[in-house]
């Protein structure tokens, strides 16, 4: 490695020169330990060049006084800390948090990298992981299952991840890209390492130029503001999310699908796995999403997927220069090429160029008419554009065809047959776009519509019973409910006219654009028909639902709290038991989607009950639907809305899905990828691949491999009584101590998260605060932020001391190492607690406590809350038989010991201005230092955060 002398003598202040040195560092680590130096390193220079020795030297002591304090307790450490952060300036406490909000970004880049290192040191040595393809697909040959049964299945499946755009994504998209430049810098790095030889000449040469270039990033990352300035809007969110699409999915897709078929042999693999998109047509809470914004949003997906094709499709041009003179084709081949318009003398007898550039002018002029864009070369002018991405598929697979017949196989491998199967999955709509919205609001429509209508009497008024037959009548009514010149409400015309919009943009991008429609709050069987009937009005729903009716769009009602979890299966039994509707379903392809919310089932009855809530509610459904397949055969899938931290249904997607009750995939499954998890997982297009990989492999083994038998009746049994206690600890916590508010909206930093601009939708559904008005998402970023993540683990330990106290203590904690041991669903449920107590820390949590003013609630709440920590690792240690967190989690413990020295001084930074803020300080650059924290904080803990 070189570096400049200067450099060279002088001390970066990340990482720590206390850290082991290189080589006493375990050698698996040694090039983790090397890349988060040589980061940290260029971070110092930098600092040192743009803001002083001075500040440099500030940052080095704060970062040893917040080590000291964290590995000893030292309370002299403790004492200097406080004074010293007090004595800041608004503008130094700024600059000492960028310092260390970069490091954590620069750490996880360090840790990506590793992560892959890592995986590939396994694959050479025959070691495949498990959560990858190979081993997946070695389970099923060992149980016997040929690989005909895996296409068969795969042929029938459909997994699609769901990006969402909630109010935890912290990092701005400036940031992202220059991260992802230094990302493909410690590629190159390794891979100049990997092929030079120890004494190649030219190897330190370009060390030195990847090292200069990561140089202008890290510049580049200092001297970009990490704030925006304004709040999100819903375009920018679009904006983000698309750049995952361009960085990772539409290539490593398509590498995922070629790596299942080498597998599988000769054997097809259907496009079962697809994406989604929440983000432009989720309206609930979020009065920016309207009509014109849906638009957009599948406007700008289109863009992205055809300008990725005619990226493809101009390389192929340039690529396919074989010549009629030396090579045969097909007739159809010979059709599309003599189809062209290309007479070019150089051209004349090449037909798959020509060919190619008649396609590329065909999806320019598709370009133009779908989205405005103009493609950014011409051979030919845009002109016939493509009507539907299947023309498109058509002709490409004719030139696959004759390529294949003519013995040009090598040809299609590299670009041809991924190109052909990312317009298999993207089509020209890149992701379905999901419409959500809360069944409030569509309740408001539709009695404003028949009032207007004169139709019975105030629908608000009804009985559930009284609505059911209102809209059961009106759904065997041919007749639309508006009356025209009537003046409705902005509410009623806003509302219909995101169904109108999902009527024609279905229509110009195909079905799959936009093919579900979620119901937030679905509380009873009306809520399903409202939607039923809103799809009829504008012609989504075709036909009688008495007759032949058929609807666009599938009504996924979406259960959230524990009591809507609780009355899943009885509205759901209820709906398909009215006079028409299971007839309609089949008619409109026969399935049947059902959203499970995790978010607000925590934060309603705490983490275990969340849980077990959720198990109980997908058996009842499975067995409802399994009893309809006798007389109608509809395909259940499950949604599960899963958030980034474990507080929100988050932790590794890989044991998540193992651990659904036995029968509950079937090859089926939607998950939401929120907020601040999807730059971890899809940023680096590697890790992205990796992170799909885990999903369809866990899908498989779910369904194929999954025990269909039920757990045993004394785990069912005592999963009950462990989430009665559970939920009664939680909620006597949380919503029936006295002050437990005022503590929370004291000891957190939610009201400077309120403040951030890091989403398009406000932070509390309400202007209250009270805990049941907060939105999930910043109630858990709260509890992360403050690092003591009580949604995560809280209730668990007294649920735990009351099982054993309930019966022979001996065989309690027997039982309940068995049910670890044996039940997939108890052993993730608790893997994930130690994870999240392994992220967590009591002293910087007391630290938080100290913002509150209130000394004797401050004591009563936090002691609360540090007695149930104690008891919830007791309790794990206990059932687990591990002392220590993260004893089977190697990577993760790796990651903690690398990482958290330098997240400290932010919470200790972000308290002290905090309390500056509170107090009513009016220096602006303390209230960006917060936010900085904020940001830093989140990167550094990453799915806990």
């Amino acid at each position: 490695m070189l570096a400049s002398p200067r450099s060279q003598k002088r001390e970066a202040p990340m990482p720590s020169t206390e850290q082991p040195p290189v080589r006493r560092a375990k050698e698996n680590e040694r090039p983790l330990v090397e890349d988060i130096r040589l980061l940290g390193r260029i971070l110092g220079d930098v600092i040192r060049e743009q803001e002083g020795v001075e500040t440099f030297e500030l940052v080095e002591r704060i970062r040893k006084l917040s080590v000291s304090f964290r590995r000893h307790q030292d309370e002299a450490a403790d004492r200097e800390l406080k004074s010293l952060l007090k004595s800041l300036s608004g503008q130094q406490a700024v600059s000492v948090i960028r310092a260390f909000t970069y490091f954590s970004h620069l750490a996880n880049l360090a840790e990506d990298r590793h992560h892959i290192r890592r995986r590939q040191v396994h694959e050479r040595a025959g070691d495949t992981q498990e959560g990858s393809i190979e081993v997946a697909l070695a389970r099923l040959r060992w149980a016997g299952i040929h690989p005909r049964a895996v296409s068969q299945t795969l042929a029938h499946s459909y997994l699609s991840p769901v990006l969402t755009a909630h109010p935890t994504e912290v990092q701005r998209k400036s940031i992202l890209d220059a991260e992802r430049d230094l990302a493909r810098l410690l590629t190159e790095r390794d891979e100049i390492r990997a092929r030079t030889l120890p004494r190649d000449a030219l190897a330190p040469r370009e060390l030195a130029a990847n090292e200069a270039q990561m140089r202008a990033r890290v510049l580049q990352l200092w001297q970009t503001r990490l704030l925006r300035f304004t709040k999100l809007t819903v375009a920018d969110e679009i904006e983000t999310s698309l750049s995952y699409y361009e960085a990772t999915f539409l290539r490593e897709i398509p590498k995922l699908y070629a790596q299942l078929e080498d597998e599988l042999g000769h054997h097809p693999v259907g496009n079962f796995l697809r994406m989604g998109q929440w983000i432009g047509g989720d309206r609930d809470g979020n009065p920016n999403v309207t009509a014109d914004t849906l638009e957009y949003a599948l406007r700008r997906q289109c863009e992205v997927a055809l300008r990725h094709y005619l990226t493809e499709l101009f390389w192929l041009g340039s690529e396919f220069s074989m010549s009629a003179l030396l090579v045969q084709v097909t007739p159809a081949m010979q059709a599309l090429a003599d189809s062209s318009p290309d007479r070019g003398e150089h051209r004349h007898d090449e037909p798959y160029r020509r060919a190619i550039n008649w396609m590329y002018a065909r999806l320019a002029a598709t370009l133009r008419d779908f989205t405005g864009g103009d493609a950014a070369r011409h051979v030919l002018a845009p002109q016939q554009p493509y009507a539907a991405a299947e023309e498109l598929l058509a002709d490409l697979r004719t030139v696959r065809d004759s390529l294949l017949a003519h013995h040009a196989s090598a040809l299609v491998q590299q670009r041809l047959k991924p190109l052909i199967r990312a317009v298999e999955v993207f089509g020209f709509h890149l992701a379905t776009v999901d419409l959500r919205q809360s069944s409030d609001q569509h309740e408001e429509v539709v009695a404003e519509l028949l009032a207007a209508a004169r139709i019975g009497t105030d629908y608000r008024k009804l009985d559930e019973e009284g609505r059911r037959e209102v809209l059961l009548h009106l759904l065997a009514d041919a007749r639309p409910l508006r009356v025209l010149g009537h003046a409705y409400s902005e509410h009623t015309r806003r509302e219909l006219a995101i169904f109108e919009a999902a009527l024609r943009l279905r229509r110009q991008f195909g079905p799959q654009a936009i093919r579900h429609y979620i119901i937030s709050h679905t509380e009873a069987v009306s809520d399903l028909l409202e939607v039923m009937l809103l799809q009829k009005e504008v012609g989504l729903l075709q036909g009688t639902l008495d007759d032949s009716a058929t609807a666009d769009l599938i009504v996924v009602p979406l259960f959230e709290t524990i009591e809507d979890l609780r009355n899943a299966m009885p509205i759901m039994r209820a709906f398909y038991g009215l006079p028409g509707v299971a007839k309609l379903v089949q008619r409109s392809g026969a399935e049947q989607d059902i959203m499970l919310g995790y978010s607000d089932s925590n934060k309603d009855g705490g983490i275990f009950t969340s849980n077990w809530e959720l198990y109980r509610a997908e058996i009842a459904l499975v067995e409802l639907f399994d009893q309809l397949a006798n007389s109608h055969d509809i395909q259940l899938r499950l949604f599960h809305g899963r958030g980034g931290t474990v507080g929100r249904g988050g932790g590794p997607s890989y044991q998540a899905i193992l651990a659904q009750p036995p029968g509950t995939v079937r090859g089926q499954i939607r998950l939401t990828e929120q907020g601040e998890v999807i730059a971890s997982k899809y940023a680096n297009p590697e890790i992205g691949r990796r992170n799909l990989e885990t999903l369809v492999a866990a899908t498989l083994e779910a369904t194929l491999l999954q025990p269909t038998k039920p757990a045993p009746k004394a785990f069912l049994q005592a999963a009950e009584a462990l989430s009665q206690a559970s939920m009664k600890a939680y909620r006597g916590l949380v919503y029936e101590t006295p002050g437990f508010v005022d503590y929370f909206f004291s000891a957190t930093p939610i009201r400077e998260i309120a403040e951030l601009n890091i989403g398009s939708r406000p932070a509390s559904r309400k202007p209250s605060q009270r805990i049941e008005d907060l939105r999930a998402i910043p109630w858990s970023f709260s509890w992360g932020q403050c690092r003591l993540t009580l949604n995560g683990w809280f209730g668990f330990g007294s649920a735990v001391a009351a099982f054993l106290a309930a019966g022979d203590r001996k065989e309690q904690a027997a039982l309940l190492q068995r049910m670890y041991r044996q039940w997939p669903f108890f052993k993730a449920l608790l893997s994930n607690m130690d994870m999240v107590l392994a992220k967590s820390d009591l002293a910087l949590g007391s630290r938080y406590s100290e913002l509150v003013p209130d000394g004797r609630l401050r004591r009563r709440i936090f002691g609360a809350i540090e007695a149930e920590w104690q008891r919830t690792v007791e309790a794990l240690a206990m059932i687990t038989g591990e002392k220590q967190r993260l004893a089977s989690n190697a990577a993760l413990a790796r990651s903690i010991r690398h990482r958290f020295p330098y997240i400290d001084p932010l919470h200790h930074l972000q308290v002290e201005l905090v309390r500056r803020w509170r107090a009513g300080s009016a220096d602006e650059r303390e209230r960006r230092g917060i936010h900085i924290a904020i940001n830093g904080i989140a990167a550094g803990l990453r799915n806990t955060g």
